[in-house]
Formats: structure tokens, C-alpha cells, sequence
């Protein structure tokens, strides 16, 4: 049964190809939005870019018939425009002058003449509101993400037998041979995805483990297991995992998502291995580390700030330069007794061109090449920017998205529909995609830091 849509200006912003992912459903879009896109599509980034793109599609359809009688779309359904609905009552309370009311009115309007409808925006508290007035609502669901405690983490256990456990160092291990147990005892085939990665345990001894990655065809050990990039020991068997996806080369693996809460070495790892590949290699792997962050918006226009772009964006920045100065003197007890020194070190790192930062709008565009780039709060991304950073790399780079879905500061994503998630669930299985979530336990920050994270 074909159902009618009213679509709000925040889901074509965020994803203007969504006039064509209804199927063969009607689409409504009133006049308020129309108002809206005229307004953003003289704006700068990606809110300007996607409503220019919003305005261009519907000029297609427009040559094609009235788009306010309606006209087909390529996948079978409608797209109208809704100048109607004038005379028609809001609740008391809702100003009839905002945009969002306005779009209320017409769903009201058209449920009034018994056309049952949905309306689809990003806005929580507009779905509260149509909630008040008994009108269907419902997020943008096509670029959802599983729920978070369904979501890919990159890695599982699994047992096998003593025998070819303790064979593990000199023969793989078939995934076949590995297998998992329900309450009852019984045994049950594991299904593993392309470079997730495996605690294999003894069945005859549980507390033995060994670590693994699944290659696509066979359980291998990890290459880099006792590496310590940059003077780095890993310390949990998260960091193990963490560690062999940074430091398996651009060919193998030129995207790694790691997705973790706050203190579990995401980003100081990161750095770690760069830092690693480009100054102990003989041959440095990559021309340099840039360092991404975004802000809320991803790319507001900071052409007013002072000074060059570099320093425009070092208060978001300085997570990462927090975590440099521990790796650039890692004496514990003697690293902030010159803190003049300790800054001198890290800015020295930027002046020789081996780390660079530089604004989300630079990616947009261009080809990165040899580059090993870190984009940190990945979880602020849309996953049409997500996408974009991704598609942007180039032959020998390689892009680590660092993130925690639960904690969200853009107004208008959630731990499934951020950029983070939606490219960890679409690059699943992806032979060049190394993925791992970092556990609560293995929060290395402090004992206060995981403690609080257990109980906060």
C-alpha cells in the first residue's frame, strides 16, 4: 500500500538524495521547505552545497510537468509541492510564523482531508510536537545504523580445539574449526565478516587466549602483535587489535574505524602509529599526519577568526595535542617539569610539516594522497560527510575514523544515524577496512576515568 510522505528541510540538508529513496510512495513538501532551501542555498559548506543540490533535482522534475499537481519519479513514486492548508487550526501555543509549525499545518491539513500521513524529519522535538498533534512521525531511517548494542565491533571470541590451538603460531585456523557455546552447552558455528578480529580460546583450557584476525579465508595470527609503535606497549587486548589495524600499511588497509568511549587510547594510539610510520621507518610510509576534527557543524565558515587556519582550529584540536605531549616525552615523572621545552617539542612537529591540521572543508574536493589521516570525533560526521571523507583517498593514504557514537553534539544525529556508524555498518566486510570498538574495560585513562564510565 503506497503511503504518503511530508518531508521536513533538515533531511534533504542532511541527505539530498532522499526525494528519490521512497520507493514508489508519494512525497510532499511544503511550501515552508521550498522557503527554507531558498534561504541555505547561498550558504557555504555542506548545508549550502546539499541545498543547491536539493534546488537543481527538483528544476529536473519541474520541466517535466507541475510539481504542484505532481510529477513521477524515477522510482515509481510522486513528488508534489502543498501550497494548501492555509485555514487550517494549530494548536494553541504554536506560533504559525515558524517553519516547523508551518510543516505541521500542512500534515494536519492533509490528515483533515483523511490522507493518512508520515512526517519525516531529523528534528526530535518536532516529532514530539506532530506526536501532540496525532501525526505520524518518524525519523530518516534509510541511513540508519543498527542500535548500538547490535552494532559490528570488529572482533569476537570464539574456542577451538587444544590441539590446533596450540598449532595456532604455525598453521591458521579454519573458521570452521572454530565454534561458540549457548547455555546449554551446546555448539555453535561462528560466522565471521573479512578482518574481524578473533580471542581464540582453548576449549580443554579457557583462560588461555590467543589473538587473531580473519583474512577471508583462514584465522591468522596478528603480524604486529609485538611491536610497540613510537615506544608504545599495548595494554589490553583491545589495544592489541588497535595496533595491528593502524599499523598494517595504506595497501592493505586504507580505512580503520575505531569506535570506543572517552579514554580508551583511541586517539593517542592514532598518533602513536603515525608518528611511528612516518620518523622510525627508514622509509617513512606516509608524507605526513593530518589531523580533522569537526565542529558541530562540520564546516562553519571561520574566516573570522584570527590568525592562519592552523590556529583558527587549535581549540578543537587540542585533544590531540594533549595526547602528543605524552608521546613526545613519555617520562612520567619528569614530563611537565619544562613545560616550555614539552610545547617546543610539539611544535616542532607542526613546523617540519609531519603533522598538520587543517578544517573538514579542506577534504571536500580533493584527492589525499601518501597521507595518514585522522578524522577525531568521527561521531559528529553526517554520513554523507563520512562518505565524503572516505571517497577522497588517495593511492598510499590511509584514514582512521576515531569516535564515540554515545556522544553526540551535533543537533540532529544519534548513535545511528552519524556519519561514524553509518560507515562502519556499510564498510562491514570490506577486505580494506580494518574495524574495532574499544570496551569500557579497556579504558586506560585513569582509575577514576574507568570507574566513572561503569557508573556514570
Amino acid at each position: 500500500m503506497q503511503k504518503t510522505y511530508v518531508l521536513d528541510t533538515n533531511v534533504l540538508i542532511q541527505a539530498p538524495y532522499a526525494l528519490q529513496s521512497f520507493g514508489d510512495n508519494h512525497i510532499v513538501l511544503p511550501i515552508a521547505v521550498l522557503e527554507e532551501l531558498d534561504i541555505l542555498k547561498t550558504s557555504d559548506g555542506e548545508r549550502g552545497a546539499n541545498a543547491r543540490q536539493v534546488i537543481r533535482y527538483l528544476e529536473s522534475l519541474r520541466i517535466t510537468g507541475s510539481l504542484i499537481e505532481g510529477v513521477p519519479l524515477p522510482n515509481g513514486g510522486t513528488l508534489r509541492l502543498e501550497v494548501n492548508c492555509i485555514n487550517v487550526k494549530l494548536p494553541d501555543g504554536f506560533p504559525e510564523y515558524k517553519s516547523d509549525n508551518r510543516i505541521l499545518k500542512i500534515c494536519q491539513g492533509l490528515k483533515e482531508k483523511l490522507t493518512p500521513v508520515i512526517l519525516v524529519t531529523k528534528d526530535i522535538l518536532v516529532r514530539i510536537k506532530a506526536q501532540m498533534m496525532g501525526i505520524e512521525a518518524e525519523d530518516f531511517t534509510t541511513e540508519q545504523a543498527p542500535i548500538s548494542g547490535k552494532q559490528y565491533t570488529g572482533r569476537c571470541e570464539a574456542y577451538v580445539s587444544e590441539k590446533k590451538f596450540e598449532g595456532f603460531k604455525k598453521k591458521n585456523i579454519s573458521p570452521d574449526d572454530l565454534y561458540l557455546t549457548d547455555e546449554e552447552g551446546q555448539k555453535h558455528p561462528v560466522e565471521l565478516v573479512p578482518n574481524q578480529f578473533v580471542i581464540i580460546r582453548a576449549d580443554q583450557s579457557g583462560n588461555k587466549t590467543q589473538l587473531g584476525r580473519f583474512n577471508g579465508k583462514k584465522v591468522v595470527p596478528l603480524t604486529y602483535k609485538k611491536k610497540k609503535p613510537y615506544g608504545i606497549t599495548p595494554r589490553n587486548v583491545g589495544q592489541y587489535f588497535l595496533q595491528e589495524a593502524l599499523m598494517t600499511d595504506a595497501d592493505n588497509a586504507p580505512l580503520v574505524i575505531v569506535k570506543g568511549m572517552a579514554g580508551t587510547a583511541k586517539t593517542f594510539y592514532a598518533l602513536a602509529a603515525g608518528l611511528n610510520s612516518i620518523m622510525e621507518l627508514e622509509t617513512p610510509e606516509y608524507r605526513k599526519i593530518l589531523i580533522c576534527r569537526p565542529n558541530v557543524q562540520f564546516d562553519d565558515d571561520i574566516g573570522f577568526l584570527p590568525g592562519d587556519e592552523t590556529e583558527k582550529i587549535a581549540p578543537l584540536l587540542r585533544p590531540a595535542i594533549d595526547n602528543l605531549e605524552l608521546l613526545v616525552d613519555q617520562n612520567e615523572k619528569e614530563r611537565f617539569a619544562d613545560e616550555r621545552g614539552l610545547s617546543g617539542k610539539v611544535e616542532e612537529l607542526f613546523d617540519r610539516g609531519i603533522i598538520s591540521a587543517q578544517a573538514l572543508n579542506y577534504i571536500r574536493g580533493r584527492s589525499v594522497t601518501k597521507t595518514y589521516l585522522i578524522i577525531d570525533e568521527a561521531q559528529n560526521l553526517t554520513p554523507k560527510q563520512a562518505k565524503g571523507i572516505i571517497t577522497r583517498a588517495g593511492v598510499g593514504t590511509k584514514i582512521i575514523l576515531l569516535g564515540d557514537p554515545n556522544q553526540i553534539d551535533h543537533p540532529l544525529l544519534d548513535e545511528r544515524t552519524n556519519g561514524l556508524s553509518y560507515a562502519a555498518e556499510k564498510m562491514k566486510g570490506s577486505p580494506l577496512c580494518y574495524q574495532i570498538t574499544l570496551s569500557a574495560d579497556e579504558c586506560e585513562r585513569s582509575a577514576l576515568a574507568l570507574d566513572a564510565i561503569k557508573r556514570m
